[in-house]
C-alpha cells in the first residue's frame, strides 16, 4: 500500500512527493515497531510450546492469552490428559503382568524342589545325570525370568554391605555340581580378596549366569576363578578353556537376544543371560569385560568399584 501511494504521488504531479515520502516513512517506522513489539509477545507462547518436552506437566506452558493460544492449550492440554490416563492404565496392566508371573514362577518352584528330590533317588547314575541336566536348565530359564521381571525395579531391592566371596561362589558352584561331573570339569579358586562392597543376591545371580556359560562352553577342563586388588578396586576373574567366541561377535554378546553365530545351532540358548548381566552391573556399578579367543577359551573380568563409589548406594 506505501508503494502504492509513493507511485500515485509520483504520476500527478499536483501531489507534493515529497510530503508522500515522508509521511510513508514515518508509517514504516511505526509498523516496524509495531511488528517488532507484536512479534515477542504473539511467540512466546508458540517458542515455549516447540522446546516443551512433551511431559504430563502442563505448568511449563505460558498462559495462553490470545484466543489461538487458548484453542492450542485446550488442544494440548486434553491430549496430554487422554496419553496420561493411557499410561497409567497400561503401567497397571504390566504391573499386574508383572505380579501373575512372579507368582507363577513361585508356584513352579515347589514341584521343581519335589522333582529334584525324586532324580536324586534313581538308582541309573546315567539317567539322573541327564534328567539333572534338564532340571538344571528348567531352573535357570525360571531364575532369568524372575530377575529380568525385578531388574527395573532393582533399586527397591538392593542391600549393598561387605559381601563374602567364597560362600556365593560356593553356593554356585554346588548348583553345577552333577552338570560339572558328567562333562568332567573342575573349579580352580584362589581368592586373594574375598570381600566386595555389593549386593549378595544380585552378585549370585551374576555369578550363576557367568558359571554356566562358561561350563555349558567347555569340557573336560577346569574353570579358573581368580581375585585381587588394583588401584584399590576388587577384580573377580572367571576364565574357561571352552570354545571361545567368534571376534565378531564380541562387541554384540551383551545385546538382548544374540545368541551368535554358534549360538543358533544350539537349541538351549537364548541371548538373554549376558544381556541380564549387564543390566545388573550397570546398577551395581560394577565394570565387565570379556577376553576371548575362538577354540582357547574366555576370560570375565569383573571390577567392583571403590567404597567412596558406593556411598550413594549403600543407604539403598
Amino acid at each position: 500500500m506505501q508503494l502504492i501511494i509513493l507511485l500515485v504521488a509520483y504520476l500527478d504531479s499536483s501531489i507534493p512527493f515529497q510530503s508522500v515520502v515522508y509521511i510513508v516513512g514515518l508509517n514504516v517506522v511505526v509498523c516496524l515497531v509495531f511488528i517488532w513489539a507484536r512479534y515477542l509477545k504473539e511467540t512466546r507462547f508458540y517458542k515455549k510450546l516447540s522446546i516443551w518436552d512433551h511431559t504430563y506437566d502442563l505448568r511449563e506452558l505460558d498462559i495462553a492469552e490470545s484466543p489461538y493460544e487458548q484453542i492450542v492449550h485446550e488442544a494440548v492440554s486434553s491430549q496430554t490428559q487422554r496419553y496420561r490416563k493411557e499410561s497409567s492404565h497400561h503401567f497397571i496392566a504390566l504391573e499386574q503382568e508383572k505380579d501373575e508371573m512372579l507368582s507363577w514362577i513361585h508356584e513352579v518352584k515347589t514341584p521343581l524342589t519335589a522333582l529334584q528330590l525324586m532324580i536324586e533317588r534313581l538308582p541309573d547314575d546315567k539317567l539322573q545325570s541327564q534328567m539333572t541336566y534338564e532340571w538344571l536348565r528348567i531352573h535357570q530359564l525360571l531364575d532369568q525370568q524372575l530377575h529380568q521381571k525385578r531388574i527395573p525395579f532393582m533399586y527397591n531391592d538392593l542391600f549393598i554391605e561387605e559381601t563374602e566371596l567364597e560362600p556365593v561362589l560356593n553356593s554356585e558352584i554346588r548348583a553345577l555340581k552333577s552338570w560339572c561331573i558328567s562333562k568332567g570339569i573342575g573349579f580352580d579358586v584362589s581368592l586373594m580378596v574375598s570381600r566386595v562392597l555389593t549386593d549378595s543376591k544380585w552378585l549370585g545371580f551374576i555369578l550363576r549366569q557367568l558359571l554356566s556359560n562358561a561350563v555349558k562352553y567347555s569340557d573336560s577342563s577346569d574353570i579358573l576363578i581368580e581375585s585381587w586388588e588394583q588401584d584399590g578396586h576388587i577384580i573377580l576373574m572367571i576364565q574357561d578353556h571352552g570354545r571361545g567366541i567368534e571376534t565378531q561377535d564380541l562387541p554384540r554378546i551383551f545385546d538382548k537376544g544374540f545368541t551368535s553365530t554358534r549360538g543358533r545351532m544350539d537349541g538351549a540358548a537364548t541371548g538373554m543371560g549376558l544381556y541380564l548381566v549387564r543390566q545388573v552391573v550397570q546398577t551395581l556399578h560394577v565394570n565387565i569385560q570379556v577376553e576371548s579367543s575362538l577354540g582357547e577359551g574366555t576370560t570375565v573380568t569383573l571390577t567392583f568399584p571403590r567404597k567412596n563409589d558406593m556411598l550413594h548406594l549403600a543407604g539403598v
